[in-house]
């Protein structure tokens, strides 16, 4: 039964009309003839006899009730974050994971969920834990409601909380087993199946600077990479599988400089995850002798970048060689070719080295060095020793006096057979064009940082505990395995989404209560932006636009 209009000459008429099977076929009978729809509006019949029949109808009552001007919503809650990655928290199995380690701790609250919250909050508004506690004020977390900010501290001290003795095996020489790594390898396990091609992995290092000057055994000042030499920091260590899914983080102490942590984390993965012959890509700051014959004695295979400069043998040989470059990627003819690439492999005293150029970066390294060292000239006429502390400046710089620096015109020479090159050692037997491809890869990891440090805020970090200390961290990496399975599956799909637009238009979708006639009922905001396909990836069932509330009382049922 439904409402049609009716065109008799130059007039509309307004019927209501239902659809009957004669012999067969459907024809429409006419019930009842309501009037010229022209005069049926101007004089308000026709809304009067529509709103007239709102009273039988619970669900639209509400809705008309609900019009511009009038408030009547007792609460508004988003959720969007809660509804969708609570599906992805248990496919990963994370939820699962944590649960089974709880198994006998009698914590008089919900763990699980106070690591849910804190992870979500990672993703959606990073901040402190205090924060996470205001943030989560206005979501709706299944099972976090009486949650509050002394059980988040307590939840990220069992993350760090060191193992039982028995259990700390394969410890890295930096530190002890927590709990975190118990997670990890139950993670890595359960997705076994996935990881029996495991052939290739990325590790990279960054360092998370702390605020104010409380000493741990973690803190200490070191080699900042974040420009912060006057604050103490803690170095954290990223593996990633070929696909670029996070398996384990390191969390060494701040002093640890990044050649001495390739070795020992490469034998602790390789016994904690039970993997067998494994290559590791890793930039050229973890090369040292030592990496190199400690790597060869656990059998692993290896792709590291070298440091041109400094090692001679490179700089004065491996760039003069003469062989001829082989082309993988030829000059770009549009915007989204991948960039040009070539290669060519050097043989020399029993070390493979990969030599890698890429005529666009050699091309803006050659802009880039003209325009530092013109301006230097410029600057040395003045007489501005200062320009020693530019280090753009320094390393075109020489000292001509005790008084006097000059441009290093040596140096300057030099300089071009560096533009746009890099340079690769390996001890595996894969193509020189795989080896290159696989090495730029490691922008991942690289990738990975920057999204811990930006986009998740893990840093600066206010902890004053080891364990607190170690328990954000890891709900940084928790944090980005969701991002990434999440990423994959849209990718599966085609569907290319910028990430702050699956955040902003996620975080929008809400839920309002409203109450009409002594009955409550919820109200579910519409989807915007990104938001529908980002649920229909994840595989996430909306709730209903409307639907009754339970208060004492029978359900009103959902339409």
């Amino acid at each position: 039964m439904f409402v049609r209009i009716k065109k008799i000459g130059s007039y509309s008429y307004l019927q209501i009309v239902e659809n009957q099977r004669v012999e067969g076929k459907v024809q429409q009978r006419v019930l009842c003839n309501l009037g010229q729809l022209e005069i049926l509006r101007s004089t308000g019949q026709l809304d009067a006899l529509l709103r007239s029949g709102l009273r039988y109808s619970e669900y639209l009552q509400v809705l008309d009730a609900a019009k511009p001007g009038e408030d009547l919503a007792t609460r508004t809650i988003r959720i969007g974050p809660g509804l969708l990655f609570a599906k992805l928290w248990e496919e990963l199995g994370i939820g699962p994971v944590i649960l089974s380690l709880l198994e006998g701790r009698r914590y008089q609250f919900a763990m699980e969920r106070a690591i849910f919250l804190t992870v979500l909050h990672r993703l959606f508004a990073p901040g402190s834990d205090r924060y996470a506690d205001f943030w989560q004020r206005d979501q709706l977390i299944p099972g976090g409601e009486t949650l509050q900010l002394h059980h988040l501290y307590r939840a990220m001290a069992w993350l760090g909380e060191m193992l039982p003795w028995k259990k700390q095996v394969d410890i890295n020489p930096f530190g002890f087993r927590a709990v975190k790594d118990e997670i990890e390898e139950e993670l890595f396990s359960r997705t076994r199946s996935l990881f029996t091609d495991l052939q290739l992995v990325f590790f990279d290092t960054t360092s998370l600077y702390f605020e104010g000057s409380h000493f741990t055994l973690l803190k200490h000042y070191g080699h900042s990479k974040d420009h912060r030499p006057d604050l103490r920091q803690l170095v954290v260590g990223m593996v990633l599988d070929g696909a670029g899914n996070p398996i384990c983080s390191e969390i060494l102490p701040g002093n640890t400089t990044d050649v001495k942590t390739l070795a020992p984390v490469a034998e602790r993965l390789q016994k904690r995850f039970g993997i067998g012959q494994v290559c590791i890509v890793a930039d050229r700051g973890m090369i040292s002798a030592e990496n190199m014959r400690e790597i060869e004695q656990l059998h692993w295979q290896y792709i590291l970048g070298v440091r041109m400069r400094v090692c001679e043998e490179v700089s004065e040989e491996v760039l003069a060689d003469a062989h001829r470059y082989h082309v993988i990627h030829p000059p770009r003819k549009n915007s989204k070719d991948p960039s040009p690439l070539k290669v060519k492999e050097v043989q020399l005293r029993g070390t493979r080295y990969i030599v890698c150029h890429n005529e666009e970066e050699a091309e803006k390294d050659r802009h880039d060095r003209e325009a530092i060292v013109a301006a230097l000239r410029e600057a040395l006429k003045k007489g501005d020793t200062s320009l020693v502390g530019n280090k753009g400046y320094r390393r075109y710089l020489k000292t001509a006096s005790r008084d006097h620096f000059d441009v290093d015109e040596n140096k300057i020479k030099q300089e071009p057979k560096y533009d746009g090159t890099w340079v690769l050692t390996t001890n595996t037997g894969l193509p020189m064009a795989e080896v290159a491809l696989k090495y730029k890869q490691l922008w991942m990891v690289e990738d990975i940082f920057r999204t811990m440090k930006s986009t998740l805020e893990t840093r600066p970090i206010f902890h004053k505990v080891d364990e607190n200390i170690t328990g954000h961290v890891f709900c940084s990496f928790l944090a980005l395995k969701l991002r990434k399975y999440l990423q994959d599956k849209l990718a599966e799909r085609g569907w290319k989404c910028e990430w702050r637009d699956v955040i902003h238009d996620v975080n929008e979708l809400g839920e309002v209560e409203v109450q009409n006639n002594g009955k409550n009922f919820i109200i579910r905001t519409e989807t915007k932006g990104v938001a529908g396909k980002v649920f229909q990836a994840a595989g996430v069932a909306l709730p209903p636009v409307l639907r009754g509330k339970t208060i004492g009382t029978t359900p009103v049922p959902s339409p």
